[in-house]
């Protein structure tokens, strides 16, 4: 049904239930079941159903179709499902990929998508992106922490090609709007000593939000923002996970090589927490200070009152200037 209802043109009940091979009380019970995940839907007397504008179905030959050739050629699997528990999951617990390629997983609704420290990932289906890719590294790349400050830039880099403006990141892994938190990143690992290691770099990003999604997100602790609070047209969900896929295979790739180094100068231009008191909780112990930007190994600097404390992981806290 909801594959169905991507289209601009209304679709009548009747057409809808012809369609499928169910009666019109389906049809209504269905539209209703979609309402309550959260999808926002246009319902008109007399003309029928459609999604919201700027929300839209997810497709592997619409993605596929997007993408460059030599990143469609590192892409070993992608799917795209309605319903998983969550998309990073799934991948960890699947054999990695080759060497040098990717496996990408996507879906419309995650039933217990998650963000750093086990915190729930809220997402209302064909209104956000929730997407996994895994990769696989011979070895341990030196520096792997600052993997998601690489990805963070990736994210960057590919909303910035599709017109989204103003976008930040904070340390260590959430990109940011003046508006709120438009998305996280999430990287997971399985390795064994001196063995390959299977990365999994998760991603959700808000395209449309309803209130009753920004509440609910508002009570894990934060405020949210979506891509159409910036975008007079939204993005179609394929065309922007296409552009991520085109900009996080190559840095994925690259990353052995040379590492954050090369990242350091636009890291810093993205840097939400610089120059700004902020409160770090790490290993049971909270400090504050001043955040001084990120060392070229990517650990948080913060100067305390005791001097220059590094941070290799941890949860901040501060308060932006709007």
């Amino acid at each position: 049904m909801f594959q169905r209802l991507d289209d601009q043109a209304f679709q009548s009940g009747e057409a809808l239930a012809a369609d499928l091979s169910v009666t019109r009380a389906a049809v209504w019970k269905a539209v209703e079941q979609l309402r309550e995940m959260g999808v926002a839907l246009d319902a008109q007397p007399n003309k029928g159903y459609r999604l919201a504008p700027g929300v839209s179905a997810l497709s592997v030959e619409r993605i596929q179709a997007l993408l460059p050739a030599e990143v469609s050629g590192s892409i070993e699997a992608l799917l795209v499902e309605w319903t998983l528990a969550s998309t990073n999951s799934k991948l960890l617990e699947a054999l990695p990929p080759g060497a040098g390629r990717a496996a990408v997983v996507v879906t419309e609704y995650q039933t217990d998508g998650r963000g750093r420290r086990g915190r729930g990932w809220v997402a209302p289906p064909g209104g956000a992106v929730c997407l996994s890719l895994a990769w696989q590294y011979p070895d341990m790349p030196a520096d792997l922490s600052a993997l998601s400050l690489v990805v963070g830039l990736s994210v960057v880099d590919a909303l910035t090609k599709l017109h989204v403006p103003g976008l930040r990141l904070k340390w260590p892994n959430d990109l940011m709007t003046q508006g709120g938190k438009l998305g996280g990143i999430l990287i997971e690992m399985r390795a064994e000593s001196g063995g390959p290691v299977h990365v999994v770099v998760g991603i959700g990003l808000n395209v449309v939000l309803d209130d009753a999604t920004r509440e609910a997100v508002k009570a894990l602790g934060a405020i949210a923002d979506d891509i159409r609070a910036h975008r007079t047209q939204v993005p179609n969900r394929n065309a922007i996970v296409a552009e991520l896929l085109a900009h996080l295979v190559p840095a994925l790739e690259d990353f052995p090589l040379h590492g954050l180094a090369p990242h350091l100068d636009r890291w810093h231009a993205c840097d939400v927490l610089r120059e700004h008191e902020v409160r770090v909780e790490s290993a049971g112990e909270i400090i504050g200070g001043v955040a001084r930007g990120i060392d070229a190994h990517g650990a948080l600097l913060v100067e305390t009152p005791t001097g220059v404390r590094r941070f290799v992981s941890g949860e901040v806290t501060v308060r932006i200037e709007r």
